[in-house]
């Protein structure tokens, strides 16, 4: 086992020779705007395009005045003189259809600003506070989808006439209430992505996350939505025309001359194609738009976008002071109405050091590791203990007070580099942002600061990186730009969830080589949360292993692995391959039976006696955690007899 405990040298970071990818040695397919990359998109914005253009510089080019009648050209089909006909009374169709475009598009668009106006802030407000205030407003707008819009825009029309732009205006109101179901679930969606996460550690406020992160985040469901509703704006509005809602005669509308066509269906057919075609080409190329700039590739691109002090630091309880950097004390963690996630978790980090968290999935370790930067989920809550922070109770600050801690004195490092970082944006902006606002810099300070810190973290080519965004990096490069994002505000504190899990293992051991060399160098201490026992011994002073959201043993990582006392240790030690025992037909890995039970279902007495093989009735008891014989604490009614056992192999343990 002491072999096992033997931690790498930190020595120096080996150069990542993975490859970055520039934008110059992307196809050029792929260097096109979204919306040029499908047929069907060109084709949108070109017709799109092409109508605005010519409706609003109509007034120039068209042949005839909108109203000029020529009574003995009436219900023509296409001529030299007409080019797509004329009407009942002798007007020419293209001149009318053209200078109808303008006002068109104009009351489209009205609905698709309202609607907007309404719906995202709303939908932020919501995803951003949820619980009593998301409710608040999903029972408000449920209430107006439940609504008949007909009859409130038929009253409203005989109440106030015929006003188009108040029309599409009531619209948009009506509409938002739909809109802010699809959006609010995108919103909440991102809240949850670890780099909005990030921007909260780095000390952003909420509101400049929702413009910064959030927001971007939701441009391409904005867009559709923006698409569709542009085109359902022009039916409603082109329906009213025709049953006679429209602007007033002899002004021209799309809608109107629809009317007017279906009166001479059997004389005139012709009359019904030019105004029928250009609204219905319209609307298709409104749904081609918002299918081209939902295009399927776009997705995974964007997704792929140390000498140690003696002594020191052992988990367990211990009074808080302000000598320790992290001193956490009984804290339970639960859900709202919910069962308990976290029950009387108490450890101690002292300067310079590094805690493990180790167990199985499922045991509380993320949770705890979150309760401390104040980033829990929607609906999960400390709810007793205490997070003591250089002499300030964490628990007990509201959102405010916890934004100058993070990022300046506790730092975050999450499990997914690629969704740590925003893809929105490049490497350069997400580094020089935090640093000019957590450090104060000018904006050629932080991009020289933000090339040191990628030096710092390894990286060979800073500036080729500072280029790049997120879905270009590999693995491993991304992991290093997340560390280097973590270290702008020159924290204290380093959290880190699981960082290595992702990677593979050559990667692996150069980032725990990296954070050796933080410790090592900066004096900065590390919580890391994982479930490799490997890690845990490479890189940590002390360890505490969680089981069903409590501490059931703890002390220093020799104290631990050498000689572990806790059945659950021992069973998480058999089942790891580097134990330090081969892997023979003769010698096979531990198994351990069962599954960690869910929050809710934690027996009465020792929450691991069902997988326990040394589980006795008096396990059935609540079990405390207690201070063990040789540093440390123990959560075992039988440790003394097992580690009796253990220094006596020859004689059997009761079972």
């Amino acid at each position: 086992m002491s072999e096992y405990l033997q931690a790498k040298p930190a020595g120096q970071l080996l150069e990542d020779p993975e490859h970055i990818v520039t934008e110059a040695s992307r196809p050029a397919r792929h260097r096109l705007p979204l919306l040029l990359r499908r047929p069907g998109g060109v084709f949108g914005l070109g017709w799109l395009a092409l109508l605005v253009v010519l409706s609003l510089t109509a007034s120039w080019w068209i042949p005839y005045g909108t109203n000029d009648q020529q009574l003995s050209a009436a219900l023509q089909g296409p001529s030299a003189q007409h080019w797509l006909g004329t009407d009942e009374l002798g007007r020419d169709l293209l001149s009318r259809i053209f200078a109808a475009g303008a006002s068109t598009f104009g009351a489209s668009l009205l609905t698709v600003v309202v609607a907007y106006a309404i719906a995202v802030p709303l939908a932020l407000v919501a995803a951003e506070r949820g619980g009593h205030t998301e409710t608040v407003i999903s029972r408000t707008t449920e209430i107006m989808m439940a609504l008949p819009g007909t009859v409130i825009i038929l009253a409203f029309i005989g109440v106030f006439g015929v006003d188009t732009v108040l029309i599409m205006t009531v619209l948009g109101v009506l509409i938002s209430s739909g809109m802010y179901r699809v959006l609010l679930g995108v919103a909440r969606s991102l809240r949850e992505q670890l780099y909005v996460d990030a921007a909260r550690v780095n000390g952003l406020g909420s509101w400049r996350v929702n413009l910064r992160h959030v927001l971007p985040g939701m441009r391409t469901v904005l867009a559709v939505q923006a698409a569709l509703l542009f085109g359902i704006g022009l039916l409603i509005q082109s329906g009213l025309a025709f049953m006679g809602f429209g602007p007033k005669p002899p002004a021209p509308s799309w809608g109107a001359m629809i009317g007017t066509a279906s009166q001479h269906i059997y004389d005139a057919p012709w009359l019904m194609v030019p105004s029928g075609l250009v609204l219905s080409l319209t609307v298709i190329a409104a749904n081609l738009i918002a299918d081209a700039l939902t295009d399927p590739e776009e997705a995974p691109r964007l997704a792929q976008r140390a000498a140690k002090p003696k002594g020191g630091a052992t988990a367990g309880p211990a009074e808080p002071d302000g000598s320790g950097v992290l001193d956490v004390r009984d804290l339970t963690v639960a859900v709202a109405d919910g069962p308990v996630l976290v029950s009387g978790v108490s450890f101690r980090v002292e300067p310079g050091r590094v805690l493990g968290l180790v167990g199985e999935s499922g045991c509380g370790k993320t949770m705890t590791a979150l309760a401390a930067l104040g980033l829990l989920p929607a609906g999960v809550a400390v709810t007793g203990g205490a997070l003591h922070w250089q002499g300030r109770d964490l628990a007990g600050l509201d959102e405010r007070h916890l934004r100058p801690v993070r990022g300046r004195e506790i730092a975050y490092v999450s499990q997914e580099p690629m969704v740590a970082l925003d893809p929105m944006f490049s490497v350069a902006y997400q580094l020089t942002g935090p640093l000019r606002r957590l450090r104060g810099l000018s904006r050629a300070e932080a991009r020289g600061g933000a090339v040191s810190l990628l030096k710092r973290v390894g990286i060979v080519d800073p500036q080729a990186v500072m280029r790049s965004y997120p879905h270009q990096l590999s693995g491993g490069m991304a992991q290093r730009v997340a560390i280097a994002l973590a270290l702008t505000g020159g924290p204290k504190l380093l959290v880190a969830d699981e960082p290595t899990t992702a990677l593979d293992v050559t990667v692996q051991a150069e980032i725990l080589s990296l954070l050796r060399s933080l410790v090592s160098q900066s004096g900065t201490s590390v919580v890391i949360v994982t479930h490799d026992l490997g890690v845990v011994a490479d890189l940590c002073d002390d360890v505490a292993v969680m089981y069903a959201g409590e501490i059931v043993e703890s002390g220093t990582v020799t104290e631990v692995l050498d000689a572990p006392r806790h059945p659950y240790t021992k069973a998480l030690l058999g089942a790891n391959p580097h134990a330090g025992e081969a892997v023979t037909p003769s010698h096979r890995l531990t198994a351990i039976p069962g599954q960690v039970p869910a929050p809710g279902s934690w027996p009465r007495g020792c929450r691991f006696q069902d997988r326990c093989p040394y589980a006795t009735d008096a396990c059935g008891q609540p079990v405390a955690l207690e201070a063990a014989d040789r540093g440390g604490t123990i959560r075992c009614v039988r440790a003394g007899e097992l580690a009796a056992a253990a220094a006596h192999p020859d004689e059997r343990t009761p079972a």
